[in-house]
């Protein structure tokens, strides 16, 4: 008994070890036209096994190049279709390049420091006062998930005062934050949840 782990791995194990064989025996068959009727034979297989919903040129364009891709592109037929060559199907994307930023303290992140810079540029007013409120209830937030022991309403005023020069600054006396841990939609309900009807 041989089990599939012992056997060769399938390039497309979607189409079952089944499809592999006979691809594997076209590939074996000397005669041309033999071996050109037995891919198209392959082909409408492969189509009753992985239907396609798009247009019948599209289905037909993916079921060869997945025929040549079964058959290591080792198949000497004529396709239908212009097939991908080989070495654009395993070429791998370039690697996307990250933009690596200072941040003066991860757990607030760099939009709450791009925030901060934008609010210190705001003429003193209601606008700027609200848009500081805001961001102060967002570094509370970021506080109570990266670690709720260091959750302080003095250190997110020092912060906001620190990131701003001393632009910006949250009087502690007269400045309630927003309950942390409850979403937008339970802090606009008074922090009550929904209840589920049976």
């Amino acid at each position: 008994m041989q089990y599939n782990t012992q056997r060769e791995q399938m390039v497309m194990p979607e189409y079952g070890r089944g499809i592999q064989m006979m691809v594997d025996l076209a590939v074996k068959i000397e005669n041309r036209e033999e071996r050109q009727r037995c891919a198209q034979a392959i082909v409408k297989i492969m189509s009753s096994i992985l239907p396609s919903t798009t247009s019948k040129e599209d289905e037909e364009h993916r079921l060869w190049n997945h025929l040549a891709r079964i058959a290591h592109y080792q198949l000497d037929i004529d396709y239908p279709v212009n097939i991908v060559p080989q070495e654009e199907v395993q070429a791998h994307p370039a690697p996307l390049p990250y933009p690596m930023k200072a941040i003066k303290r991860r757990h607030y992140g760099y939009l709450v420091e791009q925030a901060l810079d934008y609010a210190k540029t705001l003429p003193e007013g209601e606008l700027r006062d609200a848009f500081t409120k805001s961001i102060a209830n967002q570094m509370k937030q970021d506080l109570f998930i990266w670690n709720r022991d260091s959750m302080d309403n003095a250190l997110v005023a020092q912060d906001i005062e620190r990131y701003t020069d001393g632009k910006l600054n949250i009087d502690l006396d007269n400045f309630t934050f927003e309950t942390v841990g409850e979403s937008p939609l339970q802090r606009s309900e008074g922090g009550k949840k929904r209840k589920r009807k049976k």
